[in-house]
C-alpha cells in the first residue's frame, strides 16, 4: 500500500476540503480516500491500521495459539489477516491462507496491494481455495510444517457450510488440538454480529462474535477486534 502522503497529512487535506467546499468532514475524507484508490475512508484507515498492528500482534502470538480476527464487513479483518501472513513470511516463517471466499487471483491481488517490499513476499505465500477446506483438510496440509508456521482461515462461520463437513465446534476443537501439538499459529477471520452497536462501545468483543452454530470460544487464546480503523488485541479468558 503506497499512499501519496502520510495519513495525518491526508486528514489535514480532508479538513481543508471540508472547510473550503462547505461539506461534512466524512464526505471530504471519503473523497480523499477515493483519490488514494479506496472506496471510502474507513477502508483506507483500516488498511493503514493493519500494517502497523500486525507486527505487534505477531510478536505476541505464541506457538500453538488460536487467534480470532473479528469485525464487521469493510473494517479490515481480511486485510489484517493477510498482513499477518506477509509479516510471518518476512520473518522467514511458512505462511498459508485458506479461503472459502476468494479466488487465488483475488487473494494475490489483495496481497500485492499490501506488500511494499522489493522481494515479492506475496508470491511466496501459499493460497488454498478448495471447496473442501475444513479442519481435516487444513490439518493434512499443515502436517509436518515447522513450528511457528502461521495459517489464516477465511473464515470461521463458513467452515461447516457444507453439510458433509463436521460441525463447526468439532472442527475448531480439532484445529485447537492440532495447533497446540504442532506449534502452528492458526488465525480465524470472523464475522461480528450485526447487533453490534458502535454507539454503545467503540469496539466489538467476544460476546459479539456471530455464531450461527455453537462454538466454544474459550478454545481461542487471543482475539483482535476491529472497527473504524481502531483495533485491540485481547487475551480470551
Amino acid at each position: 500500500m503506497k499512499l501519496s502522503a502520510p495519513i495525518f497529512q491526508l486528514k489535514r487535506r480532508a479538513k481543508l476540503v471540508a472547510r473550503n467546499n462547505n461539506v461534512p468532514l466524512h464526505e471530504a475524507l471519503d473523497q480523499i480516500a477515493r483519490e488514494e484508490g479506496f472506496a471510502r475512508w474507513s477502508l483506507l484507515s483500516s488498511q493503514v491500521a493493519a500494517a502497523s498492528l500486525s507486527r505487534s500482534i505477531l510478536a505476541r502470538l505464541d506457538e500453538g495459539d488460536l487467534l480470532l480476527v473479528a469485525g464487521r464487513p469493510g473494517h479490515g479483518k481480511t486485510t489484517l489477516g493477510l498482513q499477518l501472513l506477509l509479516d510471518a513470511a518476512r520473518d522467514g516463517r511458512k505462511a498459508v491462507f485458506f479461503t472459502l471466499e476468494f479466488t487465488e487471483q483475488q487473494a494475490r491481488r489483495h496481497l500485492r496491494s499490501l506488500d511494499e517490499g522489493p522481494h515479492g513476499l506475496c508470491e511466496k505465500l501459499q493460497i488454498l481455495t478448495s471447496d473442501e477446506i475444513s479442519a481435516d483438510y487444513i490439518i493434512r496440509h499443515l502436517s509436518g510444517s515447522e513450528r511457528g508456521t502461521v495459517a489464516v482461515i477465511d473464515y470461521l462461520q463458513i467452515l461447516d457450510q457444507q453439510r458433509s463437513k463436521p460441525a463447526l465446534s468439532d472442527q475448531v476443537l480439532a484445529l485447537a488440538d492440532f495447533a497446540r501439538k504442532a506449534g502452528v499459529v492458526v488465525a480465524f477471520i470472523s464475522q461480528v454480529d450485526r447487533s453490534f452497536d458502535p454507539e454503545s462501545k467503540r469496539l466489538p468483543d467476544i460476546r459479539d462474535i456471530r455464531l450461527p452454530n455453537l462454538v466454544d470460544l474459550g478454545l481461542f487464546n487471543k482475539a483482535c477486534f476491529l472497527h473504524n480503523g481502531e483495533a485491540q488485541l485481547r487475551d480470551v479468558a
